[in-house]
């Protein structure tokens, strides 16, 4: 291993010594990652990219302290990795460095992709319109008072309020909202 070490030029130790610590803080902030201890809080520089069309970067913050070891992990394993395949040092550095790039930006769009798979779970009533589902309590007829309905409404069963222009509905009737009446109140007809 010292001998190995020692026919190393200090150019390639550099970047082993690089590429090892990359390495090691890599698979720290993976590990933190997934057991929910983030390390990029309180790390980031102040300087951010504008990556959205509106100007709010969000978490996709260009000059990060998780970004600069991404870089840097991309950079020190394709010198060592290309180190014998091109002969000319500064087509190394250079392809080594593009190469860095390109990893930060595969793990940003891959963090991009994660973030819009998100939901908020926030039912917004006004998506009730057109959703079907059943009578809870009987509902009087011709919005002579209020029963209640369950219906299927951004991927979740919920209950509200309903009334019907039509005749009585009874419990388990099927149903279609028609109209959302107030935040609370739904308008539905028989389906």
């Amino acid at each position: 291993m010292e001998e190995w070490w020692s026919s190393l030029g200090l150019f390639m130790q550099s970047v082993w010594c690089i590429t090892l610590f990359a390495s090691l803080v890599f698979v720290i902030q993976t590990i933190m990652t997934f057991i929910g201890m983030d390390t990029d809080g309180g790390m980031d520089v102040d300087v951010s990219a504008d990556t959205t069309a509106d100007g709010d970067s969000g978490p996709f913050q260009l000059f990060t302290f998780r970004n600069f070891i991404n870089f840097l992990l991309g950079f020190g394993w394709s010198i060592i990795s290309f180190e014998k395949a091109i002969a000319n040092q500064f087509v190394l550095i250079l392809v080594s460095a593009v190469v860095g790039v390109l990893l930060v930006m595969a793990v940003m769009a891959i963090f991009r992709f994660m973030s819009r798979m998100e939901q908020s779970g926030t039912i917004h009533v006004a998506n009730a319109v057109g959703c079907k589902g059943n009578v809870y309590l009987k509902i009087p007829g011709e919005k002579r008072g209020e029963g209640k309905v369950q219906i299927s409404i951004q991927g979740a069963i919920r209950e509200f309020d309903a009334l019907t222009a039509g005749e009585e509905l009874e419990t388990g009737a099927p149903i279609k909202v028609v109209e959302v009446v107030n935040d609370s109140t739904l308008l539905v007809e028989r389906f």
